[in-house]
C-alpha cells in the first residue's frame, strides 16, 4: 500500500486524537498533550498518511544537550496492522534522529506487546534493563536502544541512579550514586542527601541556597571512607561571579578556606589542571562527578553536577540527577554526549572552570557498612565550627542584598 510521510500539523490534530484513542487503552496523549508535541516540544513528530487519512504516527523526542533520542509513542491504525506501517514509521524515527546528530535511540515497550517486541528486535535494538510498574495499569515495560550512528562498544560501568530531591543537591545527588556504585549495598537515601549537602555547601550561590563546592565534596567523600581525586582548573575561590552580595561573597570565601584547611589534613590528592582525566580514572576504577554548565541541558547558565558513567571514543555517558518537569528519571540515566559537546559543558564560568571530583574504593575501608548520613571521620574534622556566627549574621539579612534568607535549620553544623 502506498503511504506518504511527513510532519504533523496542528490541522492534524482531530485526526491524531481519534488514532490515539482508539490505538490505546491506557498512557494515552491527551489532546492537550498531542498539541504541545505538534506544536511545541523538542521533537519530531512524523504521521503516516494513506489516500489522504493519517493512518499511524511516530514521535521522537530530542534531549537537548546530548546525542539521546527517545521514540515516545508509536501507533498504528488497527485495521492495517501487520502490514510493515510499523517497520517504515520506525525507519522514519530513525532517520530523524540521525538527522539531529543523535548517536542512540531509545523506547520503552510493554511486557506483554509481542508484536512490538518483534519489529523493535528485528530492526537490531538490543534490551537493556526491565521496569516493573512502568504502565498506568501497572503494567512493566522493556527498555531497547539502537546505536544509529558508528557503532562501537561502549565502556560503561553499572552506576544506580538517584534524581536530586531540591534544585541545589545535584552534588549530594552523584556522590550518592558514586558511592553505590562502588558499593552496591550503599542505600541511597534523602536524609544523607541533605547532610552531605550540608557538609559541602558554599552557603550562597546566584539565587537562594548554594550549591556544592568540588572541595566540599572530596571532603564529605574522603569522610566516608573512600579515596578521593579533586580536580579543579583554579584554585577558588569559586562561584563568587554570580554573587553580587559582598557579605554573602565574604561567606562563600571563607568557606572555601575552610574547605582547602581541612583538605590539608587528608590524603586526597588534590590536582589543579585544565582537564578531568576521565579515561584514565574510569580504567582505574574510579567513579567521577564533573561540573558542567547546565546551560546546554536546560537553557538555565549554573553550575551543575552530574556522574559519568563510561565513556567510549565518540562519547562520554552521564547520569543527570535533576529530573526537570519535561523528562522522567529514564531520561537523565546514561545520557550520551559527544566528546566536543561535553569539552564545551564542563568549562563553566567566565573563567572557564573545570572541575571534578574521582572517588575509589580504599583497601580495608569501612565505607561498605557506613550507614546513610554517618561519616567516618568525625564532622569536627571539616572545620566548620566557627563558621556559625558570620553564617547567622548574613542569613539573619544583615547586609544581604538580594535572594532569600537562608533559614538557620540548613546551615552547617559543627
Amino acid at each position: 500500500m502506498k503511504l506518504d510521510f511527513r510532519v504533523a500539523r496542528a490541522a492534524d490534530l482531530p485526526e491524531l486524537v481519534a488514532l490515539e484513542n482508539r490505538t490505546f487503552s491506557h498512557d494515552r496523549l491527551s489532546p492537550r498533550s498531542l498539541a504541545w508535541m505538534v506544536n511545541r516540544a523538542h521533537a519530531a513528530f512524523t504521521v503516516a498518511e494513506h489516500e489522504g487519512a493519517v493512518v499511524g504516527y511516530a514521535l521522537v523526542l530530542f534531549h537537548r544537550g546530548t546525542s539521546l533520542a527517545r521514540l515516545y509513542s508509536l501507533a498504528i491504525a488497527g485495521h492495517l496492522q501487520g502490514r510493515g506501517i510499523g517497520r517504515q514509521l520506525l525507519e522514519q524515527a530513525e532517520r530523524c534522529a540521525h538527522a539531529h546528530d543523535c548517536a542512540y535511540l531509545r523506547l520503552e515497550v510493554r511486557v506483554d506487546n509481542p508484536a512490538a517486541i518483534a519489529l523493535y528486535e528485528r530492526a537490531g535494538y538490543r534490551r537493556f534493563a526491565v521496569i516493573d510498574d512502568y504502565y498506568e495499569d501497572h503494567a512493566g515495560a522493556l527498555r531497547y536502544e539502537k546505536r544509529i550512528r558508528q557503532p562501537r562498544q561502549a565502556g560503561t560501568r553499572r552506576v544506580p541512579y538517584y534524581p536530586q530531591s531540591t534544585d541545589f543537591t545535584c552534588g549530594p545527588a552523584c556522590l550518592l550514586m558514586a558511592m553505590a556504585a562502588l558499593y552496591p549495598q550503599r542505600a541511597m537515601e534523602r536524609r544523607e542527601e541533605v547532610q552531605l549537602w550540608r557538609e559541602a555547601t558554599t552557603v550562597f550561590m546566584t539565587a537562594g541556597h548554594g550549591g556544592c563546592s568540588p572541595q566540599g565534596l572530596a571532603l564529605a567523600a574522603w569522610r566516608r571512607g573512600f579515596r578521593v581525586r579533586l580536580q579543579v582548573s583554579r584554585r577558588g575561590p569559586l562561584f563568587l561571579e554570580g554573587v553580587r552580595s559582598e557579605d554573602k561573597r565574604a561567606v562563600m570565601r571563607l568557606v572555601h578556606e575552610v574547605f582547602l584547611d581541612a583538605l590539608a589534613d587528608t590524603d586526597v590528592e588534590q590536582v589543579e589542571a585544565p582537564w578531568a582525566e576521565l579515561d584514565g580514572g574510569l580504567r582505574a576504577g574510579g567513579v567521577l562527578l564533573v561540573l558542567i554548565s547546565s546551560y546546554r541541558l536546560t537553557r538555565s547558565k549554573s553550575p551543575h553536577w552530574v556522574v559519568v558513567t563510561g565513556c567510549d571514543e565518540d562519547f562520554v555517558y552521564l547520569h543527570d540527577p535533576d529530573v526537570d518537569h519535561s523528562r522522567q528519571p529514564l531520561d537523565c540515566q546514561h545520557l550520551p554526549v559527544s566528546r566536543e559537546a561535553f569539552a564545551r559543558m564542563s568549562a563553566f564560568g567566565r573563567h572557564k572552570l573545570r572541575a571534578s571530583v574521582t572517588l575509589f574504593r580504599r583497601e580495608g575501608s569501612v565505607a561498605a557498612e557506613a550507614q546513610p548520613g554517618d561519616a567516618v571521620v568525625d564532622h569536627a574534622a571539616v572545620g566548620l565550627h566557627g563558621l556559625q556566627p558570620l553564617l547567622g549574621h548574613v542569613a539573619a539579612g544583615e547586609g544581604a542584598h538580594g535572594g532569600d534568607p537562608l533559614p538557620g535549620a540548613l546551615l552547617p553544623q559543627a
